[in-house]
């Protein structure tokens, strides 16, 4: 059906793959302002009380969200017409966010380009197993692999390690203009955190910088992850990958309420983005809205994503996610080695 109407909606989105600088500007306005006032408010309150400075550090925590997503679009060109100005934008967002522009935007690309391709896994993505490659790995990997899928592990450490330490190094192939943004992005952040130790005080700053980092950052991979690992997503091999199917059935449309929509730039439409990255994040609901076709997908919600927590490994006989629990109640079939993500 959706290839079928494909030349409806692809000319149908079209007028909405080219930013509109007016809209770029103003929400670089309704972000940042709100961002730097409610830092400042945080810090101001530890005077009065924790409990009020963690309040405004919630809120701000929201709008480094939002911050990110100006950043995740300058890193798909989608923000501005203007390549230099998505760049230098792009790396301030990213000195914000703890991520580097130019590596970012290699691992992104690769996601975008693998999403759901059960031959290219392992780039910019969740480490995921099949049922068949997780049988087939000696226990310690197995452990591993349990770990790693741990919300607590996840969700817990998972954002100190990749945005504070992981995303400091430079890949190995990485480019010159690559490893000098990395460098760059990591002096903006150790000269930022620097001068603000330097104004307030390094306890202060922990007090004020520390929920936020901790709010956005855990959000932030809460959000990827349920983007794709919901039950009936889409993976294929490489031979019978689709890039349409993967878009649609294999990128959640998470269905939130119209503020979170907000404060999270529209990525819930996430199904839409992927199908069309260089849709500006302003204009995904429009283009949801607009085309019935790209409306019949599957919508998770705040609870019903819940449940993706439980899944673990993806079963290619059932085409589902299923759990560690599944696996020891499937029956005993032939083991088809395949070579794993990581």
């Amino acid at each position: 059906m959706i290839h079928e109407e494909q030349g409806g909606w692809k000319s149908s989105i079209a007028p909405y793959e080219r930013p509109h600088i007016k809209h770029s500007m103003w929400q670089m306005i309704n972000t940042l302002v709100p961002f730097f006032a409610l830092w400042y408010l945080a810090y101001l309150s530890l005077t009065v009380s924790y409990w009020l400075t963690l309040a405004f550090a919630v809120v701000a925590g929201g709008f480094l969200i939002r911050i990110f997503i100006i950043f995740h679009d300058c890193c798909h060109k989608s923000f501005f017409r203007n390549r230099t100005a998505n760049e230098v934008v792009g790396t301030i967002t990213g000195i914000l966010t703890c991520c580097p522009y130019d590596q970012w935007r290699h691992s992104h690309s690769v996601h975008h380009a693998t999403s759901g391709n059960l031959s290219k896994r392992g780039t910019g993505d969740i480490w995921t197993l099949t049922v068949e490659e997780y049988v087939a790995l000696p226990l310690w990997k197995r452990f591993v692999y349990r770990m790693y899928r741990n919300p607590l592990m996840m969700f817990g450490i998972g954002p100190i390690y990749i945005f504070l330490i992981d995303y400091r190094f430079n890949r190995r192939k990485a480019s010159t203009k690559e490893r000098i943004n990395t460098y760059v992005t990591n002096l903006g952040i150790a000269g930022g955190a620097g001068l603000l130790c330097w104004l307030i005080g390094w306890q202060q700053y922990l007090l004020v910088q520390g929920p936020i980092f901790l709010v956005s950052g855990i959000a932030g991979i809460w959000l990827f992850y349920v983007q794709h690992q919901f039950e009936d997503t889409y993976y294929e091999q490489e031979g019978e990958w689709d890039y349409v199917k993967a878009a649609l059935q294999g990128s959640s449309f998470y269905k939130l309420p119209k503020l979170l929509h907000w404060i999270t730039g529209n990525i819930g439409f996430h199904h839409i983005h992927h199908l069309s990255p260089r849709i500006p994040n302003y204009y995904l609901e429009t283009v949801h809205n607009q085309n019935p076709v790209l409306q019949d997908v599957q919508a998770i919600t705040l609870g019903s994503s819940l449940k993706s927590l439980q899944f673990r490994v993806w079963n290619e006989q059932s085409k589902k996610f299923v759990g560690f629990r599944d696996i020891k109640r499937r029956p005993q079939t032939p083991v088809v080695k395949r070579q794993a993500a990581k």
